[in-house]
């Protein structure tokens, strides 16, 4: 149906941008695509902060490693919020995955879905160079990946401060 990539940096408010754009889907389902694990008390707290975020009307869906399968499942009765590519690409880049391999059949699930996505990931590649070699390849596979979800995205959107501007569509 359509596919909107949401991309800012930490606390930039893209993930209530993507909640806010997909609640005005009127009469669909509201499907939260969630990748986080909590492997910790304070993981535990940020996920479940989140989900009083975004209140009651969602289902959840767990797929921190396996979103291209849970993207196929969508229906186009669903609008979807994806949150976030960059903890699933963590997820993947700690299990030794081939990231290529991973972010081309995710690509290719978001360009397949009927549903309405809303797909959010972190900007990363504004700061300063890491310091070792594990930070610097995240932050080139995060660039890498970002710009292979805007290509295939019909509209790309930076939120900075709360605030969206436009990039594509």
């Amino acid at each position: 149906m359509s596919l909107t990539f949401v991309l800012g940096g930490a606390r930039s408010g893209k993930t209530s941008y993507a909640l806010r754009e997909a609640w005005n889907h009127s009469g669909k389902r509201r499907v939260m695509v969630a990748t986080a694990q909590a492997h910790d008390a304070e993981m535990a707290e940020r996920i479940a902060r989140h989900q009083a975020e975004r209140g009651e009307g969602w289902v959840t869906v767990e797929a921190p490693l396996e979103l291209a399968a849970a993207v196929a499942a969508l229906g186009a009765g669903d609008v979807a919020v994806v949150d976030c590519l960059t903890l699933w690409l963590t997820n993947h880049l700690l299990a030794d995955a081939d990231l290529s391999q991973k972010v081309a059949e995710l690509v290719a699930a978001m360009q397949a879905s009927p549903a309405a996505l809303y797909v959010v990931s972190n900007e990363v590649g504004q700061g300063i160079v890491p310091d070792n070699a594990l930070a610097r390849r995240f932050r080139d596979e995060a660039g890498w990946m970002n710009q292979a979800m805007a290509a295939a995205a019909d509209r790309a959107v930076l939120v900075s401060a709360g605030l969206p501007l436009v990039l594509k569509g």
